[in-house]
């Protein structure tokens, strides 16, 4: 079973944590993550994208000259796809680009996520987190005890307003619960700094 070190928000190493094979230990299947990957990316886009036809665009209501006779290429409107101001041609309409995955690859590719950060040693265990008061100042000193000063993933057990609004202004700093948790997210991250809390659901979740 894999152990990781837990610490406390100053830093200080407070003992070790032995995570469950099934979740934190099985071998990293990246053809899955990446599918899961390219799901929640697919899933994220609009998809409000929308160019004018022919139909769509104003004037063009006459024939700009006759069909014969006068030495230019036949033409029935102005607005055909050729003319300036014309309308476009086989362009993008709104449409969904969202679908969705086998349940048993999105656990799949959840748990080979979690082990592959453990693999790579960028797994934080943290015994709580925990800010008294709405400031930043102290989400920033946690990160930087722990060696989290880039992209930080922070996932709590349950929804905290003042760690979410201190760490909310951070460049790089995202903080879930371990009901929102995506695949995305924890590859995305250079530290997964998780509360002591939090894997004990977490390992409940995707036993």
């Amino acid at each position: 079973m894999p152990q990781v070190t837990m610490f406390d928000m100053t830093g200080k190493s407070v003992g070790e944590v032995t995570l469950s094979d099934a979740i934190f230990g099985i071998e990293p299947n990246k053809s899955v993550m990446h599918a899961a990957v390219v799901n929640y990316l697919a899933n994220q886009r609009q998809g409000t994208q929308s160019t004018l036809t022919r139909t769509e665009v104003s004037g063009g209501g006459r024939k700009p000259w006759r069909q014969k006779g006068t030495g230019h290429a036949r033409q029935g409107s102005i607005r055909a796809p050729q003319w300036r101001h014309g309308g476009i041609a086989l362009g993008p309409k709104p449409r969904d680009y969202s679908y969705t995955l086998n349940k048993k690859v999105k656990r799949l590719a959840m748990k080979s996520a979690f082990s592959s950060k453990v693999l790579d040693g960028e797994m934080i265990v943290v015994d709580k987190i925990a800010v008294e008061e709405f400031k930043t100042k102290t989400v920033v000193n946690m990160l930087k005890a722990l060696g989290a000063d880039k992209k930080a993933l922070i996932v709590m057990p349950e929804r905290d307003e003042k760690l979410i609004q201190s760490a909310s202004n951070i460049p790089g700093v995202k903080t879930a619960l371990v009901g929102t948790l995506n695949v995305y997210d924890i590859l995305n991250c250079d530290k997964f700094i998780v509360a002591k809390d939090a894997v004990a659901k977490l390992e409940e979740v995707y036993a």
